[in-house]
């Protein structure tokens, strides 16, 4: 592995991007926290304005003027306001960046139809906009800082739009290429989050967790020393504070734990875009933009000596599953069922989070979000009961998946003995169970209604 670079890749999320003194603020942290190494800023879009970008495409497409008249105004409103107040052109770039979108917007209007295509090219207003803004603040100082998009600094994809996937050994060279002799020259980039493009131009977007993504591959395309990832909180916890007071803050953890919490709905990265970090081995630290006093939390690839040896790590907890289980006789001894209840539900584009099968081979549970639920059941009735491959497809609702998460808990004897032995004293009954034979992780199922005890129970028992 070459030798890391001593630039910091900084991502500001959409709290740290909520107004002109926000933004200042964030522009202020990029060139006082890195204690003078080379940075690049990777931000979202200000806070609220991706859902009113979606419903600005929908109101267009569906021919809604007052609705587009009034989401434009809001959008408009919010970004005239924090350029005029940030000034250094930003006020001059927005006007016209926003007569862009209007003109957008009035075509999608004149279609009647809003496609994938389109949609991403209005919601990816959210992400340029705010990096006008950001450049103009971070240029203020006196340094140069030079804007781009995803797409104009390097980020190249398939033309999947709205989830689309960067063609990566392109993107990094092109990435490299495009922003390293800006630093050389000991000048800033700021790159808007979430979007890019494909080979002929034309916008995506990354989908979510798009913007951490964006930061994730700019750290691996520059050999970054860190990527920062700044939000409105201190980093990870051992748990969610709101649930257990006692949490406390995770100063470091691996990037197999935090793609685990991540699973597992905890305030963290979504797995696939802390993958080109973990692939280069390039530390990711998340950091309080309101608290940049706080180390935060570091994510590395492998657990550091010295560790305070606790096994467990983290009890992340999932809210609003189903548990869907396909069961019948006709399933034992029968080879390809469960490649057929895969293939249906992916077809679907219904996400699993969990399984647990038993050994007689007779019936197969999954978890899956309560909002895919009906839908899901729908179409394993259809592709399974119909042809005979099963009996019954029960679904029961009101659930939350949870986890005990740590890497210590690997050749560790005794932890699910330790994880039954607290949820039994707490009369908390498992409906479901699965553990990887990585031993990274035992994850179960209870009722909605006893998550908060579970978690607790849990939390007391490893972490305290």
């Amino acid at each position: 592995m070459s030798p890391r670079s001593n630039t910091i890749v900084m991502k500001f999320g959409g709290t740290s991007m909520k107004d002109a003194e926000t933004i200042r603020s964030s522009a202020q942290l990029a060139a006082s926290t890195a204690d003078g190494r080379p940075v690049v800023a990777v931000v979202s879009a200000m806070d609220q304005v991706t859902e009113h970008l979606l419903d600005l495409g929908d109101a267009a497409a569906a021919d809604n003027r007052a609705a587009v008249y009034n989401l434009m105004a809001q959008v408009r409103s919010k970004h005239e306001t924090a350029a005029k107040a940030i000034g250094n052109g930003a006020p001059a770039s927005v006007d016209a960046m926003l007569d862009k979108l209007d003109r957008l917007v009035g075509g999608i209007a004149a279609v009647g139809e809003l496609t994938a295509r389109s949609k991403d090219a209005v919601v990816a207003f959210g992400e340029m906009l705010s990096t006008q803004l950001m450049g103009a603040a971070m240029s203020s100082g006196g340094g140069i800082c030079k804007a781009f998009t995803g797409g104009q600094a390097g980020i190249v994809t398939n033309e999947n739009h709205g989830k689309a996937e960067p063609l990566m050994d392109l993107s990094l060279f092109q990435l490299k290429q495009t922003l390293q002799p800006l630093l050389d020259k000991g000048e800033r980039a700021v790159v808007s989050g979430f979007i890019a493009q494909t080979q002929h131009g034309v916008v995506t977007t990354l989908g979510r967790g798009g913007s951490d993504y964006t930061a994730c591959i700019l750290g691996a395309a520059l050999n970054a020393d860190e990527i920062w990832i700044w939000s409105d909180v201190d980093g990870l916890m051992t748990a969610d504070p709101r649930t257990v007071p006692s949490a406390k803050l995770l100063a470091e953890i691996t990037f197999a734990e935090a793609i685990e919490m991540g699973q597992f709905g905890a305030k963290s990265m979504h797995p696939l875009a802390l993958e080109p970090a973990a692939e280069h081995g390039i530390p990711v630290r998340f950091r309080n933009t309101f608290n940049p006093k706080s180390a935060g939390t570091r994510i590395v690839p492998i657990q550091p000596t010295g560790d305070d040896g606790h096994p467990v790590k983290s009890i992340p907890l999932l809210k609003n599953a189903a548990v869907l289980t396909v069961g019948g006789a006709a399933m034992i001894g029968r080879p390809g069922t469960a490649a057929k209840v895969f293939d249906a539900l992916a077809e679907a584009r219904i996400n699993i989070m969990m399984i647990s099968q038993s050994v007689s081979e007779a019936g197969i549970s999954l978890v899956i979000g309560k909002d895919q639920a009906e839908r899901a059941r729908a179409v394993l009735e259809r592709m399974l009961m119909r042809p005979g491959l099963a009996k019954s497809v029960t679904l029961v609702e009101d659930v939350c998946a949870l986890a005990v998460v740590g890497s210590g808990m690997a050749g560790h004897a005794g932890i699910a003995a330790r994880v039954f032995g607290a949820l039994a004293k707490s009369n908390i009954n498992i409906i479901a169970i699965a553990q990887g034979s990585s031993e990274l992780s035992i994850s179960m199922v209870v009722s909605a209604g006893a998550a908060a005890d579970a978690v607790r129970a849990l939390h007391s028992e490893f972490i305290g």
